[in-house]
């Protein structure tokens, strides 16, 4: 990795940070947008919002095909703990996922695609550039699948986009190491919800209650060593896991209600299908044996993030130093919704630092994010 006075590490540094103060969520991302827009109005391009709360930078090189970056921007509702300098002011929100770090290298990228529009990107000619670029800083990530909306907007289609490439910081690689795997790279989830509705008794006259909790109970860790079965009797991953229980008002009453909260992580339709209907036959069988209702849903989620074969077999002759992961991930990530409309790539860029996403002490060396700026313009450049 580069020097520390590096202009382009300066840089990228000022935007992570900056962004990183202002964290917002889902959808009403205002103060990010416009500091997005802020920078990404002095280049030539085109800026323009496809749908609430995306930003697009559309560079019309007269090519007669486009290739897309996307970059995600929300935040998370986590307290952030790290004590940095550049710590959320916004009390209870915080880039704990690196979505500030993706947006510095979308935003790097597309500078550099103006430094070579504009005969400055040491020596490449706008001309090695074979295709237009759509840079996609898009919203809501981490809650509705923000990139589902992007791709209903039809801007894909009216800019004649055929490939799209994105990063995500991981703290489990090395620092600046590039990995991704061709076919599937990450899950398919589905939020399982199972409640069981049943009638309160006093305990003393237990037989006049229908059990609701010792549904829950019956139901909770049979389906999950169900999914550990179909996973090993498959050798597909099928990974089903509750983290939240809620049951009955009081210690000597039987609950008349429960419900429990899980979620299902799949790589392919047909898995997702297979444990949805033994965990649907494991709920009702609890559900009837303690003489309770029972009402089970599963989320859409987002759908597998699946790598394109070929784009992954061309990215490895532009990135040599990119590593294969052996097996699939369990995370989701709504990139997935992009390789269901065009074909892309998804990889990941390792910050060296073990503490995992999502956390409140999550940060990184922000001169990783040269890698993926580099990584960026190779994928830019190639055919």
């Amino acid at each position: 990795m580069r020097d520390e006075k590096n202009p382009e590490l300066e840089n990228l540094i000022r935007w992570r940070r900056d962004l990183h103060r202002i964290p917002e969520l889902d959808s009403e991302l205002p103060e990010t947008t416009r500091y997005v827009a802020n920078v990404l109005e002095r280049l030539s391009c085109e800026v323009f919002s496809p749908c609430e709360g995306a930003l697009c930078a559309w560079f019309d090189l007269g090519r007669t095909s486009t290739v897309a970056l996307r970059a995600d921007m929300d935040a998370l509702p986590v307290l952030e703990a790290t004590g940095a300098p550049y710590a959320s002011e916004r009390t209870g929100r915080m880039h704990a996922c690196g979505h500030d770090g993706h947006m510095a290298m979308a935003l790097s990228a597309a500078t550099w695609v103006d430094r070579v529009l504009a005969g400055s990107a040491e020596g490449i000619l706008a001309d090695s550039l074979p295709r237009n670029v759509l840079v996609v800083f898009q919203p809501a990530e981490e809650t509705t699948g923000g990139a589902k909306r992007i791709c209903e907007s039809g801007v894909f289609e009216r800019l004649h986009v055929d490939r799209i490439f994105g990063f995500h910081l991981w703290p489990d690689l090395p620092k600046g190491a590039l990995a991704s795997r061709p076919g599937a790279l990450l899950a398919r989830s589905s939020e399982v919800t199972a409640e069981f509705l049943g009638r309160s008794s006093h305990i003393a006259r237990w037989k006049e209650g229908k059990d609701a909790l010792a549904a829950a109970v019956r139901f909770v860790p049979s389906a999950e060593a169900m999914c550990g079965r179909l996973s090993k009797e498959s050798a597909e991953p099928c990974l089903l896991r509750f983290g939240h229980l809620e049951a009955g008002t009081v210690r000597n009453a039987i609950a008349g209600h429960a419900r429990a909260e899980g979620s299902l992580r799949v790589f392919s339709d047909s898995m997702f299908d297979r444990a949805k209907e033994a965990i649907s036959a494991l709920a009702g069988s609890a559900a009837r044996t303690e003489g309770c209702e029972l009402e089970l849903t599963f989320s859409e989620g987002y759908p597998p993030v699946v790598n394109d074969a070929v784009l992954f077999s061309l990215a490895t002759r532009a990135l040599p130093e990119l590593g294969v992961l052996d097996e699939p991930l369990l995370i989701a990530e709504d990139f997935s919704f992009y390789q269901q409309c065009l074909p892309g790539l998804f990889t990941l860029l390792g910050t060296g630092t073990g503490t995992p996403l999502h956390s409140d002490r999550f940060d990184f060396d922000e001169r990783v994010l040269l890698v993926g700026v580099s990584a960026y313009q190779r994928l830019l450049l190639m055919p």
